[in-house]
């Protein structure tokens, strides 16, 4: 045997730990940190412009095309777009296996395919390695008392911008509240038509007169010259002297008919910073880059850049996803430590024994060293699910060396000198430990290999806590034993320790032993109140709350907020201000560190303008007094009276999660937007009066305020006015048009051309403009457009979303305080089928889709772990009857899980859910000491009862050690504080609430199982001793017939 091989070779059971831990520590000092494991899907975004188009338009001449040509893609998981005013979006998210790269690029191919369907003047789509709507995940803001978010905005451009984008990782760099220079000319229409000119002979004129064309060369004998006409304007003043029009000797400059001013591209957006204006600088990362790298190596070259920022100028981080992620993997290193500590104090207490301590004390390093190996090999990282497994495992990898300790502590105080002791000790339990061991290893199988990205989430998790339970299983039949016969001595007399605990040690097996006794009396007694436990549960469970994460304090708190459609950027303004000032009143308080607010934050133009966004960065946890939950439940009331604009609080993501949605996300998919609106109404009514839904929303609203324009088209045919005409100088007046650029300081700026804003404030101003007749034939006649429009008010959506290339709309809502996701979910799942049809399509987002997508998984992976340990355990046992016996201890540990989370007010989670699945292996090592060991005695003559009654007692302070371990161990994670905690304290209730339950009841019904079921098992090597006898009496005659 492997245990009397390490007894007499103790060098070699050294080396083999030694070797286990070498390895172990390179592999960690290779292995990434980041929060999650690389879940992060592939996502490529496919984004195009085109200048003036209705979201009609653009949904139908852009993004169906689009989406057509990028379906039939391998690996394709769901497509998602977006069609607004100008702008198609188009998402693609890949399955977890696809790479990246490959996906852009086969997107890149397929979209370039159909570039001559698109609209001619379209701008070329972009594609790129990131979510359309990804978020920034780090935010640097800058701001001055000297300078101007103009000259700040161009500042970062020319020097910071770039260096940022080059950092390794990085996708894109926004620029919040940007104010870029542009050359801005402000045309006067009633200047044009005193002057006989239209919108088009100005635009004209700038783009003939700020040109930069190559001459040619000369070229002598012996040189050659390259000949530049300087021919670019670059000041106001160079732009207004431009000759829009020469006539009878008269000479129109631009300054008669516009005003010119170097000013901002764009004022649709600010920025702001603890009541400040400001712009910020947002890292958005790529959807497979490691967080905390980029964010480490973002910090560092802004760091450097420091240096360079102009006098007056500072710079602070407003958000930073990195702190919750390098904070929550302290909390769990932290635990670790405790956890380690606390299980080592619990082998002493029972032990009463230095040297024994030390045995358990070597191997928890060791086996926790040695599964850093397999993660390196695998390509693993060092995150909080890997940390959490290793803080689990501390209370289990010691169990089989309490085992293996446990039994050669007994043969010592039995009288057998300690090498034979040990010997004979772990001969005796090696079954046992490879049993439990394979056990275990098996229940962390179906968790690898669970779809989807939860299966991705938990599959290091499984695989690093198998890794170590089978290593600690080697180092219990290798290092051990070896220690054992090195370290244990027989008591030359009784320590005061000793002589204070042994009493109580004794009165407890001693009473064990009378009720085990009164308990094997009565079976039926203790199968009744068996099955009153599991039932039991069965109700509890139905109560518990459920949901896919519990909510977790990570530190900041985002407010959206939302005006009603059409409000101007200064209304939107106002109500942002308003809430900023709720929301300032903690950083006064000293719970806040800044309050960063972003009016219209979308950076990619054209941008909504009724939009907020408000990052409150709150303190670090041990320096601020409230959680982020409190100060979030007092924010609510306060966002919720405001009369003038929706606003909520809204939890950052967590779990791989991306965006910043409210939980319930319900899509709606059909054949049009009126039907599914009215679909989605129907749920609304339903919800609202159900009670446990705040902010309910739908995201199809016929609610912005539009002008149509109906062109007389004979009669501007009539005339020779085209369309385009009309609508090229309705763009340019009211939209804004792009004439032409210029340079500055080495850097190329846009030249806008745009009616001043006192010329586009009412619908009036529509038709009071003038184009000429024969197109821009100089002879033509002025003719004021409301001869050949009509404008009439209409209302319609901002935005029109399809899902899987189905027009769709979304239904989404917050929670009430208290109310679990998965009993809202359920309840709009209940409403839908009593309103909506039978061809409606229901479909999740966010959180939402996550929570149904685990908890289908799940309970898949629960059963599938059931199956694979009883075929583990009747493969080890050669019998069928023993695995139900051990596995009966599952439904035990469930109902202490259960009840742990119910006492605790938690709810049932991803996390509780993987603790559960935890339990079945850790509380069917138990089960195995017990019915190994009677079987063992059964072998040796004894009797069913006797047997089972003397196998419980005698594994009952083994058993007693690693329950208490693996619940002490757990300890930590269950009264965890600070980053998050809160999932943390999930998983621990359950693993201490399950094996204490489990441990109680199985104490009883296992030996009571055994005591009516073993009548029906026979020993292991029962046919081989058939066999072999057999053999025998088929030898003798064989040998007689030969005398």
């Amino acid at each position: 045997m492997l245990s009397d091989l390490s007894i007499k070779r103790p060098v070699f059971a050294t080396v083999i730990s030694l070797l286990l831990v070498v390895l172990g520590i390179a592999a960690y000092l290779r292995l990434p940190v980041r929060e999650y494991p690389a879940i992060d899907p592939p996502i490529v975004s496919v984004t195009t412009v085109y200048r003036g188009a209705s979201n009609n338009v653009i949904e139908s001449r852009v993004t169906e095309i689009v989406e057509d040509a990028v379906a039939g893609l391998e690996g394709v998981k769901t497509i998602t777009s977006s069609s607004r005013e100008e702008r198609s979006s188009v998402t693609v998210e890949f399955n977890l296996g696809r790479g990246v790269d490959a996906a852009a690029a086969d997107v890149r191919d397929r979209v370039a395919r159909v570039l001559a369907r698109l609209p001619e003047g379209i701008d070329a789509p972009v594609v790129a390695k990131v979510d359309s709507d990804a978020r920034a995940i780090l935010w640097f803001v800058l701001t001055s008392d000297r300078r101007s978010s103009l000259e700040l905005t161009d500042f970062a451009a020319r020097f910071l911008v770039d260096r940022l984008s080059v950092v390794p990782g990085v996708a894109s760099v926004i620029i919040g509240g940007e104010r870029r220079y542009a050359m801005r000319i402000w045309l006067d229409r009633q200047a044009l038509a005193a002057r006989g000119l239209t919108v088009e002979d100005v635009e004209q004129a700038v783009r003939r007169q700020n040109v930069e064309l190559p001459s040619g060369r000369l070229e002598s004998a012996a040189r050659e010259f390259t000949v530049k006409t300087d021919s670019r304007l670059a000041s106001p003043r160079e732009f207004e002297r431009i000759v829009v029009q020469a006539r009878q000797g008269f000479l129109v400059r631009l300054s008669e008919v516009a005003r010119v001013e170097l000013g901002p591209e764009d004022e649709r957006g600010e920025l702001r910073a603890n009541g400040r204006s400001a712009i910020g600088l947002g890292m958005v990362r790529q959807s497979t880059a490691n967080t905390l790298d980029v964010a480490d190596s973002a910090k560092a070259v802004m760091g450097e850049l420091r240096e360079i920022l102009p006098e007056g100028t500072k710079v602070d981080v407003g958000y930073d996803e990195s702190v919750f992620i390098s904070r929550s993997i302290y909390e769990v290193q932290h635990a670790l430590v405790i956890g380690m500590a606390l299980v080592i104090g619990v082998i002493f207490l029972f032990l009463r024994s230095v040297s024994a301590t030390v045995v358990p004390a070597v191997v928890i390093p060791v086996s926790l060293i040695a599964a850093f190996s397999v993660m390196g090999a695998l390509g693993f990282s060092v995150n909080v699910l890997t940390l959490l497994a290793f803080v689990l495992a501390i209370g289990i990898v010691v169990d089989d060396a309490i085992v293996v300790l446990e039994n050669v502590h007994r043969h010592i105080e039995e009288g057998l000198p300690p090498l034979l002791a040990t010997a004979r000790g772990a001969r005796q339990i090696t079954f046992a430990v490879i049993a439990a061991t394979l056990t275990l290893a098996s229940v962390f199988v179906p968790i690898s290999f669970m779809d989807g990205q939860t299966g991705r989430l938990f599959s290091e998790f499984g695989v690093s806590l198998a890794a170590a339970v089978v290593f600690s299983g080697l180092v219990a039949l290798t290092l051990t034993p070896m220690m054992c016969s090195k370290l244990l001595r027989p008591h030359a007399g009784e320590s005061r320790l000793v002589r204070v605990t042994e009493p109580a040690f004794q009165a407890i097996n001693r009473g064990y032993r009378f009720l085990l006794a009164g308990a094997l009396q009565a079976p039926l007694l203790v199968i009744a109140a068996a099955v009153a436990v599991s039932g039991g549960t069965y109700f509890l469970w139905r109560e518990l709350p459920k949901e896919f994460t519990p909510v977790e304090d990570r530190g900041v708190i985002i407010a959206p907020i939302t005006a009603p459609e059409g409000a101007t950027m200064a209304y939107t303004r106002e109500q942002v201000l308003a809430v900023e000032r709720q929301l300032l009143k903690y950083v006064e308080d000293g719970e806040a560190y800044i309050v960063f607010a972003l009016i219209a934050p979308g950076f990619q133009r054209p941008a909504p303008v009724n939009t907020g966004l408000i990052f409150v960065r709150l303190r670090p946890w041990d320096q601020r007094k409230k959680g982020q939950q409190q100060i979030a439940g007092e924010v609510v009331p306060r966002l919720l009276a405001l009369p003038g604009a929706r606003a909520m609080a809204v939890n950052p993501p967590s779990l791989g999660q991306r965006g910043f949605q409210q939980p319930v996300q319900m899509v709606l998919g059909g054949p049009d937007y009126e039907t599914l609106l009215g679909w989605a109404e129907r749920l609304q009514q339903r919800a609202q009066a159900d009670g446990r839904f705040l902010n309910l929303d739908i995201d199809y609203k016929e609610t912005k305020p539009e002008l149509r324009l109906s062109i007389d088209r004979a009669k501007a045919a009539d005339l020779g006015i085209s369309v385009e005409l009309i609508g090229r100088t309705l763009e340019t007046l009211f939209g804004g048009r792009e004439v032409g650029t210029f340079v500055d300081r080495g850097e190329e700026y846009k030249v806008i051309m745009q009616a001043g804003i006192e010329d586009r404030a009412t619908p009036a101003d529509l038709t009071n403009v003038f184009v000429r007749t024969g197109g821009a034939s100089a002879g033509g006649q002025l003719v004021p457009l409301s001869n050949l429009v009509a404008v009439r008010n209409t209302a319609g959506p901002p935005l029109l979303n399809r899902v899987d290339r189905l027009r769709s709309v979304t239904l989404s809502a917050s929670l009430v305080p208290g109310v679990a996701l998965g009993d809202a979910l359920d309840a709009l799942e209940r409403f839908a089928k009593q309103e909506l049809p039978v061809e409606a399509r229901i479909s999740y987002q966010g959180q939402s889709q996550e929570y149904k997508a685990s908890s289908n998984a799940l309970y898949f992976t629960f059963g599938l772990a059931l199956l694979v340990v009883f075929l583990v355990l009747a493969a080890q046992f050669e019998s069928f009857v023993h695995p139900f016996i051990i596995m009966l201890s599952v439904p035990f540990a469930v109902a202490g899980g259960i009840g742990a989370l119910a006492l605790g007010g938690l709810s049932l989670n991803v996390y509780s859910q993987i603790g559960m699945i935890l339990l079945i292996g850790i509380m069917t090592k138990n089960g195995i000491l017990v019915v190994e060991f009677a079987n063992q005695l059964r072998d040796q003559g004894l009797g069913i009862r006797e047997a089972v009654l003397d196998a419980a007692v005698i594994r009952l302070r083994p058993i007693l050690m690693t329950s208490i371990s693996t619940a002490v161990g757990a300890l930590p994670l269950a009264l965890a504080t600070g980053a998050g905690a809160e999932s943390r304290s999930a998983i621990g209730y359950v693993v201490i609430g399950g094996v204490i339950v489990s441990t109680v009841m199985t104490g009883f019904v296992i030996p009571t199982l055994y005591l009516l079921l073993a009548r029906f098992t026979q020993p292991i090597n029962a046919i081989a001793r058939r066999l072999a006898g057999l053999e025998r009496e088929a030898g003798q005659p064989a040998a007689q017939a030969a005398e």
